[in-house]
């Protein structure tokens, strides 16, 4: 299979092969690892029971993927990335926004997904053969995982659909056995070992468990779902059905692996770390398959985020191709994971990592659905790429490229939910008016959906790119022309 050639330029209609079963592979089978897993571990660790667990990773979810679903419907009709189709709201230059945006919540979740699985991997292979725990084994296992992650993120979409496909059948198995395998040890009640109520009381432990594990696994997407959707073509494929197709493939993609871990977490009585207890717990006859799913699920999984960071990190340096923004994305990526296996905890590392990404990426989401809302979901698609040309002018250039009231309606959304976030070694001063309720994903989201609604009341027809029909036209809001 050859090597994708593409960047985040428009994909011609002839290429867009892709339907609405794909996307729900690609989104159920690249899920199904450790890295996603994990974040099922988080409530019993946070000191809630399994009911609670439960409802907190079920409700957060499912108000996540309600909120994130439409996203995908934007790519679907600009055949480009999301961070380049929020051109349309941001200007041609400011959705860079996006792409910075996404090139976080891509490093960390890859960054993630390698240490996790190569920790499993670790603690797998020294039961099975004796092999040390030490720096040395650990840096080959992570390199291994890193390389495999390149080869497949290189090729690009169509291997890693592939790769999707395979993993959605194999991975369902293995969880599964999983199921069976830990199942006898498996308790309800609430894991001593995590000492009470993170936060000291029910509902603020339970709504930071929704968040952390159950709303941001959603969230984690905002800017990946147009990598998938701009393969689908219009033409052929509703917007209904690719909306239900997301749904769909979030909806099992997220609650089944990370139901898995919560359920594990509690089997192996992981409170204070999830990789260690849950190989150690598990019974001989499983250590293979729970290898298997270590490495495979992990590779799939990072290679769609590492795909991801090398589509935005082409996006902000038009000059690079996609191939080699990749290689170098996964160097970062890479040494990321080494820093996370070293200097942090995974406890403290994945809940400041989610929160605050949570908190910098739902307003810029909130002003790409509104500019969505606004123009119908049609859009100039040859005005989007002014930018990657090293060109000028077009509907979305505003002033020099930048739409100015929707980078600072994002930066004002940005700046309260990191003033309103609470993580384990910062608590912003914003604590103090919601009780200290970490509810900062919702007031980011406000004020900054309300600050880019009220900033840009109006809207004003775009005319038809080169080489597009009328039907491929935006509305931009008012301030959008030509230079």
């Amino acid at each position: 299979m050859p090597i994708e050639q593409r960047g985040v330029d428009t994909i011609p209609q002839e290429e867009r092969t892709s339907g609405p079963r794909d996307l729900v592979s690609i989104l159920l089978g690249s899920n199904l690892c450790l890295g996603v897993i994990v974040f099922g571990w988080l409530p019993p660790s946070f000191g809630l029971d399994w009911w609670s667990s439960l409802s907190a990773v079920v409700a957060g979810t499912v108000v996540g993927v309600v909120f994130t679903a439409p996203l995908a419907l934007v790519s679907l009709r600009t055949g480009t990335n999301l961070s380049t189709s929020s051109g349309a709201q941001f200007g041609v230059r400011g959705r860079l926004v996006g792409s910075v945006v996404g090139l976080l919540l891509a490093l960390g979740y890859t960054a993630l997904t390698v240490w996790i699985g190569g920790d499993v991997m670790v603690g797998v292979l020294s039961r099975l053969a004796g092999l040390p725990q030490d720096g040395l084994s650990y840096g080959i296992v992570y390199g291994v995982l890193a390389a495999a992650t390149v080869a497949g993120a290189v090729y690009g979409y169509r291997v890693l659909l592939a790769m999707s496909r395979a993993l959605a059948f194999g991975m369902t198995a293995l969880l599964a056995l999983g199921v069976i395998a830990y199942a006898p040890d498996f308790t309800t009640d609430a894991l001593p070992e995590a000492g009470g109520y993170l936060l000291g009381g029910f509902w603020p432990t339970w709504l930071l468990a929704a968040v952390a594990a159950g709303l941001s696994g959603p969230i984690a997407f905002i800017t990946l779902l147009g990598d998938y959707t701009r393969y689908i073509s219009p033409a052929r494929h509703s917007s209904r059905r690719v909306l239900h197709a997301t749904w769909l493939g979030l909806m099992l993609g997220l609650l089944v692996p990370q139901l898995f871990g919560t359920f594990t977490a509690y089997a192996a009585r992981a409170a204070l770390d999830y990789a260690g207890p849950l190989v150690d717990a598990a019974p001989g006859w499983y250590l293979v398959p729970l290898l298997l799913a270590a490495s495979a699920g992990s590779v799939g999984n990072a290679g769609l985020m590492l795909y991801s960071m090398g589509l935005d990190l082409d996006a902000i340096l038009p000059r690079a191709s996609r191939a080699r923004a990749t290689y170098v994305v996964a160097v970062v990526a890479t040494a990321a994971v080494f820093a996370g296996h070293w200097f942090s905890t995974a406890q403290d590392a994945m809940t400041s990592f989610v929160l605050l990404l949570t908190a910098i990426g739902t307003p810029w989401a909130v002003i790409t659905l509104i500019g969505f809302a606004r123009c119908g979901g049609v859009y100039d698609a040859d005005a989007l790429q002014v930018f990657n040309r090293r060109a000028r002018g077009g509907v979305y250039w505003y002033r020099a490229g930048w739409n100015i009231p929707a980078t600072l309606s994002w930066a004002a959304g940005a700046t309260v939910g990191v003033l309103a976030v609470s993580l384990p070694s910062y608590e912003g001063p914003l604590l103090a008016l919601t009780g200290g309720v970490d509810i900062s994903f919702l007031l980011s989201g406000l004020v900054g959906g309300a600050a880019y609604a009220l900033s840009t009341p109006g809207a004003v027809a775009a005319e038809p790119g080169v080489g597009e029909a009328p039907s491929t036209s935006c509305p931009t809001a008012s301030g959008g022309g030509r230079a």
